[in-house]
């Protein structure tokens, strides 16, 4: 990233409060927020030194600085024809953007709207949209109503009132959220008989047949060049919660160049993208600014990709936003991500002193101090979080998760439902609730609540693995491994998804693929012994210590026997075995417990150590047999049974011996 000076952050901190003020006009608060905390992480213009300059010899060093931006209060607008719609509407957009803050929904879009806004089928083919996007023709009347005889789509037409971009935003956007308003009061009970895929968003169809018709006459009229970029943003979130999600990214990515600093645009785009390879290929696609920068490493947090690379890249940010407790909160997810909890709490702590008050991602917070079983920690959380709002959605998690610590999952599942009846799209309190459900053997609503999850956010690997060990539960194994793929595709290095896929091809008779899955879990473990301590002393030199899952290695074994491979299966048990001493042979005895030389003995060890006395005896090799033995008498595990083996060796030698 180029060299940051003091004339840069001026034009970025003014850039940043323009966005809050656009945005708060158009009531997207979110957004608003998010670019005000950003604009407010830029060091101010005394802690920029000239140091921070590209050349501390430049010429421009003894140059006084630019004067402040004046404050902003109402946005102007460069387009004559814009401005002067906007000042003639100067009134109504105050009372309409009043009723939006008192959440009249209906109300706000009435005054620029008609009551009737145009109903119908979007249209198959998007404007300035060159090739078609096919669409499953509708049953009956509705088919009729979108195409003509000839069975060719009917263009949209505008019929909206000739009204600025930002009052037709506002009166649009209050109509959407007039209808999601009506989509929770009609879904009633969560996970009742309403609530599922059948209660819809009603006003969807309109919103976008009206602003289709729009952009159509703007392309007409030659006039898209003069689009700020609002309209396309609320027509991407149109397309994306109709499923047509090219339409919608490409809609959304036209926003973006339009409007760069509208964080909710990126976010409805970050949610499109399903994989790693998917945002390489949108990125050219993207404006070459900084809020791109920002979008990929936010996105690759959401893919669970924690590289060397992405911490650099958070780095270079937090180089120009010093405070931004945004990029604090994905730092620290990144360690959550790759386990290393210990950083993540600390990070997580460091925020909670700075800003007591704030509860954006203390969810994510509480899910790390469950992990850790921080109980005391989990309940400070908890009250903090109550006394500040206890009517949000993450602090009905953060309860929700103290509860289920204390292993109260009744009253646990009780604040996860507080939390979807708040927020039906949150989607830590569906996961949350799955993971309770099952805890309460109540197989049937936590299928229903990892399902929901999945519809929220298809990147969430924790509601795929649990689908996965629901069914497994039910033992419905092809089921299982279905979501276990998925889950896996998700966290290709996490050694607990591949095991699980090992797991059910073996309980479906499939010991190769089996194999392959277990041997992809031991590389998985190695990746995260070697990439999980960024940030904690770690240098690129250091080597994984190359400690193996005996489990793993025990059921790669088991897999060969079942093949008929026994000389392989052994060879698998003897590495198992070898993992009691490590690598290094134990001679290090200052290593930490956690790094140390080996894991000593542990059931699996001493399974597999009874499997090759076994395997010893029945080859004809006692000695080795007896050695085996004697070692688990001395382990303390299958003693009875090495006991009865030990009894077989001896009186088979002294036949030997006869």
């Amino acid at each position: 990233m180029a060299a940051f000076n003091r004339q840069n952050a001026d034009q970025l901190r003014a850039t940043l409060q323009d966005a809050v003020v656009k945005c708060s006009e158009r009531c997207l608060y979110q957004s608003a927020k998010w670019a005000a905390e950003l604009a407010t992480s830029l060091p101010s213009t005394g802690d920029l030194t000239p140091d921070s300059d590209t050349d501390p010899d430049s010429p421009m060093h003894d140059v006084e600085p630019s004067p402040r931006p004046v404050p902003i209060v109402l946005t102007s607008n460069s387009d004559p024809e814009e401005a002067r719609l906007e000042s003639q509407e100067l009134s109504k957009y105050l009372l309409a953007k009043s009723y939006f803050d008192c959440r009249e929904y209906d109300r706000c879009a009435a005054v620029f709207l008609p009551s009737n806004i145009p109903r119908g089928p979007l249209s198959t083919t998007s404007p300035n949209n060159k090739t078609a996007t096919p669409a499953t023709h509708a049953k009956g009347k509705s088919r009729d109503s979108c195409y003509g005889a000839d069975g060719s789509a009917i263009p949209a037409r505008n019929t909206l009132p000739r009204l600025s971009q930002k009052a037709l935003f506002l009166a649009l956007y209050a109509k959407y959220m007039s209808g999601e308003k009506r989509k929770d009061e009609d879904s009633e009970m969560v996970l009742g008989p309403a609530d599922g895929g059948m209660t819809a968003n009603k006003e969807l169809v309109g919103i976008g047949r009206a602003i289709e018709g729009w952009l159509t006459d703007r392309m007409k009229k030659d006039k898209q060049d003069s689009s700020q970029g609002w309209l396309e943003y609320l027509y991407g979130i149109v397309l994306a919660k109709g499923k047509n999600e090219d339409d919608a990214k490409r809609w959304l990515i036209n926003s973006i160049h339009r409007c760069p600093y509208n964080w909710g645009a990126w976010l409805e785009l970050s949610e499109l993208v399903g994989s790693v390879e998917e945002l390489q290929s949108t990125l050219p696609e993207l404006p070459q600014n900084i809020m791109t920068y920002v979008f990929y490493l936010y996105a690759s947090q959401e893919l669970y990709q924690f590289t060397e690379q992405i911490h650099q890249r958070l780095t270079e940010l937090e180089r120009i936003f010093p405070e931004s407790k945004f990029l604090k909160t994905q730092r620290a997810l990144l360690f959550y991500h790759s386990k290393d909890f210990d950083e993540a709490e600390s990070i997580f702590s460091n925020l909670l002193h700075s800003d007591p008050h704030r509860i954006d991602s203390l969810d994510h917070y509480s899910n790390i101090l469950y992990v850790m079983s921080a109980r005391p920690k989990l309940a400070f959380l908890a009250q903090l979080a109550t006394a500040t709002d206890k009517f949000r959605p993450e602090t009905c998690c953060v309860v929700g998760n103290y509860y289920s610590l204390k292993s109260e999952h009744e009253k646990a599942v009780m604040c996860f439902r507080r939390a979807l009846t708040l927020d039906r799209n949150f989607l830590s309190a569906w996961t949350l609730m799955g993971h309770e459900y099952v805890e309460m053997k109540n197989t049937h609503a936590a299928i229903e609540s990892y399902r929901r999850a999945v519809d929220v956010n298809r990147k969430d690997y924790r509601a795929w693995y649990g689908l996965g060990q629901t069914y497994e539960v039910l033992e419905m194994h092809l089921y299982a491994l279905f979501y276990y793929q998925r889950a896996a595709s998700l966290r290709p290095y996490d050694p607990k998804m591949w095991q699980a896929v090992g797991s059910c091809y073996d309980k479906v008779g499939r010991p190769v693929q089996s194999i392959k899955a277990y041997k992809r879990a031991l590389v998985a473990g190695t990746y995260y012994d070697s990439g999980s301590s960024f940030g904690s002393g770690a240098t690129g030199a250091d080597q994984p210590h190359g400690i193996l899952d005996p489990e793993t290695l025990y059921q790669i074994a088991l897999m060969h026997e079942k093949l008929d491979d026994r000389e392989e299966a052994a060879s698998y048990m003897e590495m198992t075995l070898a993992q009691e001493e490590g690598p290094g042979g134990g001679d290090d005895d200052t290593d930490d417990e956690a790094r140390g030389p080996g894991t000593g003995v542990t059931n699996t060890t001493s399974k597999a150590r009874m499997w090759l006395a076994r395997w010893e005896f029945g080859r004809g090799r006692l000695e080795r047999a007896m050695e085996l033995a004697n070692e688990l008498c001395q382990d303390g595990v299958e003693v009875e049974e090495a006991k009865a083996l030990i009894r077989d060796l001896r009186a088979r030698m002294e036949r030997e011996k006869s």
